[in-house]
């Protein structure tokens, strides 16, 4: 765990981000220190740009309290979702607000080169639009399809698919990025999003992104549990019966007979021209025949594959999201009616099997909060408000 600057302004930072304290009274209380030490940490945030005033807040008498947020235009955060066969990208404020957003049909198997190649000229693209450039850009998150080594930043050796094997993702981007950099598994940052956002309320829980391929996050106390090399929650190569071989190189996983590639392989055979997950779920709403029992199918499978993981973890929630998942009760509700048939008596007592709230989005906010996270860690802004003339602009790392 990093030492944190007990008395720096990272530590005020971090109870206004949170929403703790936002005011001189509360983050006094919160803190126990001097009105002369909080004092000086805030006009070093303030002399820094990263917190504004918000004006006054109600009270109950008296003067209104002055009220400090983050400074949500001190620049610019670039987020990025790569997914199996679909990626998208966002630009968000500071405090992960999305301003824009593009998509497209690029995923796992067209490798890193092509795909932060296309992700660069987006970028450009939508910076131009917002009248930016990539000099107001703060920081770059990155979802990425595969396990992450957190603390170098590179994806972890070996991938199933070895084109993204030790990659470093920071490297695929032009030189004049000035930015902090912050990469994770992408059913990761779906979690991420998910747990802040989506369902706040829930601090154990087990999140599934369903596309292409099979992605499991674990949130365990609040945190997004990563193991111990990044790896943790690989439900897509639990065994689950069959015959067909995965991309793993073993003979019956969970991928081969609940994913989205086993999903449009059955209906390939049908005749269905299908390529992508967004394909399989434009099919189930237009009441394509056979989908549904290929979904159903699909998501039993899943729910058979999750009664060990509830078992052992005691989730209070098992959040379902990813392209398939927009296909609705259709996939959600085998899931959850096996799962809670088949599940141990104590580990299915107050169980949830909820989807996912923040939709299409959920993993471009996640990779913009753990890069929001990464900019603004308490150390670091402590160490960067003791500079005099210190901004966020001096802040990068490339």
């Amino acid at each position: 765990m990093a030492h944190v600057i007990s008395t720096g302004s990272g530590v005020v930072l971090d109870l206004i981000r949170s929403g703790q304290a936002t005011t001189r009274t509360d983050l006094i209380s919160q803190l126990g220190w001097s009105r002369i030490t909080l004092a000086r940490r805030l006009d070093e945030l303030l002399n820094a740009a990263i917190i504004v005033s918000a004006g006054q807040s109600d009270s109950r008498g008296g003067r209104p309290p002055e009220e400090f947020v983050v400074n949500k235009d001190a620049g610019l955060l670039l987020a990025m979702d790569i997914g199996g066969s679909h990626s998208r990208l966002a630009i968000t404020d500071l405090v992960s607000t999305i301003l824009l957003e593009d998509e497209a049909d690029i995923g796992l198997g067209h490798g890193p080169n092509d795909i932060f190649d296309w992700s660069c000229q987006v970028f450009d693209h939508m910076l131009a639009q917002l009248g930016k450039s990539r000099a107001d850009v703060r920081g770059i998150g990155v979802g990425v399809p595969g396990p992450v080594d957190s603390a170098s930043g590179r994806i972890a050796s070996p991938q199933i698919n070895a084109q993204w094997a030790d990659v470093v993702v920071k490297d695929y981007f032009p030189d004049d990025y000035r930015a902090v950099f912050a990469v994770d598994r992408d059913v990761n940052i779906l979690a991420v999003g998910e747990h802040r956002l989506g369902w706040p309320e829930y601090d154990d829980a087990i999140v599934l992104k369903v596309g292409m391929g099979i992605g499991c996050g674990l949130v365990l106390n609040g945190r997004v549990y990563h193991g111990g090399r990044g790896g943790a929650g690989d439900l897509a190569h639990s065994p689950s019966g069959g015959d067909d071989e995965c991309l793993c190189g073993r003979v019956g996983c969970l991928d081969t007979v609940a994913s989205g590639r086993a999903i449009a392989r059955e209906l390939l055979v049908s005749g269905a021209a299908v390529r992508t997950s967004a394909d399989i779920v434009a099919l189930s709403n237009s009441g394509h025949e056979g989908v549904a029992a290929l979904l159903k199918a699909a998501g039993e499978h899943i729910a058979d594959s999750l009664v060990d993981p509830v078992a052992l973890l005691n989730p209070s929630a098992v959040v379902v999201g990813g392209n398939i998942a927009h296909a609705g009760d259709v996939f959600l509700e085998p899931i959850r009616e096996r799962l809670l048939q088949n599940a141990t008596a104590f580990s299915r007592r107050d169980l949830v099997v909820i989807p996912a709230k923040l939709g299409h989005q959920a993993g471009v906010i996640g990779a913009s909060l753990i890069v929001q996270d990464a900019l603004f860690e308490a150390d670091r802004i402590s160490r960067l408000t003791r500079e005099n003339g210190a901004s966020l602009a001096h802040y990068g790392e490339k």
